[in-house]
């Protein structure tokens, strides 16, 4: 019989599962290890980010589950501590030119104070949402490429080409280390090449994005030299001066250019952009800058990206004549960050009709998977697929995110749990129509 001596206990017992069940509630939801999603998430928290990726762990985890599938692994060091993993899937008839599917190691940095979650924590939330740096680009792309793998294989599935994954470092830097020094290898050419799958962008719609190109990226560096002078002074020539007439002029091509996609005659990606990412000049005092004194010397530097359209050599004449003319005391310097032409000229372009066969293939394999191409575009930032196209292998940039904000290098970077194991079906489809294609056997 219940006195009133037990209510305190009861109540007791009472708040303590009401606290359990809110607990339960809010917490995030707890992944068997042996999922999709577990795997995803282990390999989101290896930290990656520049300036010190960590290539080691992430290298051996992925040999590690590669190998678990049955499939062969190794791993190339072109410059030291810089691994390039290779995954292969024997096909049943190696003497057909082969698949690769590309994915980079590395990430940019996170600000972890503006993030809702940590970084590299991979938090997966009651909503489904998996909050990581790298969970759109590209990590999601390297376990699915698995996933679908394996989900194949329990089918009984045999590629007829052969099919070979390449994770490659240094990607968000360049890939000068990573993909071109792959590409040039004698490792790279016995693969026998003849189609690339690399990353592509999330779609904010219900149709998937594909990109056939992307803009090549130049650094340009403007310095300007005059005499200095006193700050009450106004006398032509001066270093700031003809800077700033300079910046004027790139800001004028830079508005023109802007303009042609605002009256939506192109997209952003087929113009070419323009944008200052750094000014220097002045001298530095105890308290800042000298104030009352004009400086002999200016520098700035932008941020250039070139469509495959562009005519490389007009844009060089317009720096060399408009931009930093040599008779106002102007140098420049150019890197460029990747090649605009292939190997026999020609703009680093994949065909998206009928004279590309592995293009109504690839469509037909979307198709099958419930999904819909949107219109195919340049992508107006950079990947390593440019470092194929160079060679004159087709490539497109694809990665299967449909209804999702673009957040790739932002704050808050995620992916909804269902968005990743719907692209690892679109791989399995994918995977099945181009390993079993037997007719491209050169392009």
């Amino acid at each position: 019989m219940i006195t009133a001596r037990h209510f305190p206990l009861l109540l007791s017992f009472s708040l303590l599962l009401l606290s359990l069940r809110l607990s339960l509630a809010t917490s995030p939801p707890q992944q068997d290890p042996e999922t999709p999603i577990a795997r995803f998430q282990k390999y989101l928290r290896f930290n990656t980010a520049h300036p010190n990726p960590n290539y080691t762990a992430p290298v051996s985890f992925l040999t590690s589950l590669a190998q678990s599938l049955g499939l062969k692994t190794q791993t190339l060091e072109f410059i030291p501590n810089k691994p390039t993993l290779l995954i292969t899937w024997q096909g049943s008839n190696p003497s057909l030119p082969s698949l690769l599917f590309n994915s980079h190691l590395d990430s940019v940095p996170a600000e972890p104070s503006k993030w809702t979650h940590p970084p590299f924590s991979a938090t997966l939330t009651p909503e489904g949402k998996i909050f990581a740096r790298g969970a759109q680009d590209d990590k999601c792309i390297a376990i699915q490429y698995l996933e679908a793998i394996r989900n194949l294989k329990a089918r009984n599935f045999v590629p007829t080409r052969t099919l070979h994954i390449s994770f490659v470092p240094d990607e968000e830097i360049g890939g000068i280390d990573g993909a071109d020094k792959f590409v040039k290898s004698k490792e790279f050419k016995d693969l026998d090449v003849g189609f690339v799958l690399d990353e592509g962008q999330a779609s904010v719609n219900d149709e998937f994005r594909v990109f056939y190109a992307d803009r090549s990226p130049w650094n340009l560096i403007i310095k300007a030299k005059g005499v200095p002078g006193h700050g009450s002074r106004m006398y032509d020539n001066g270093a700031m001066e003809n800077l700033m007439d300079s910046i004027e002029v790139i800001n004028r091509f830079r508005d023109s250019q802007f303009d042609i996609v605002k009256a939506g005659k192109a997209s952003n990606s087929e113009v070419i952009s323009v944008n200052p990412v750094f000014l220097k000049a002045g001298i530095p005092s105890p308290t800042g800058f000298v104030m009352n004194m004009q400086p002999s010397e200016a520098e700035a530097g932008f941020d250039l990206r070139l469509p495959p359209t562009a005519d490389p050599d007009l844009v060089k004449k317009r720096i060399a004549e408009e931009w930093a003319p040599a008779v106002r005391n102007m140098t420049y310097e150019i890197i460029e960050k990747g090649p605009l032409r292939d190997y026999m000229g020609r703009p680093l372009m994949t065909a998206t009709d009928d004279s590309n066969p592995w293009w109504s293939v690839f469509k037909q394999a979307i198709a099958a998977a419930g999904g819909k191409l949107a219109k195919p575009e340049i992508l107006s930032s950079t990947t390593d697929a440019r470092f194929m196209r160079q060679l004159g292998i087709p490539a497109f940039g694809f990665s299967p995110m449909t209804n999702t904000p673009i957040l790739l290098h932002d704050h808050n970077e995620f992916l909804k749990d269902t968005i990743f194991l719907k692209g690892i079906e679109v791989y399995e489809h994918i995977i099945h129509a181009l390993s079993s294609f037997e007719e491209a056997n050169s392009i």
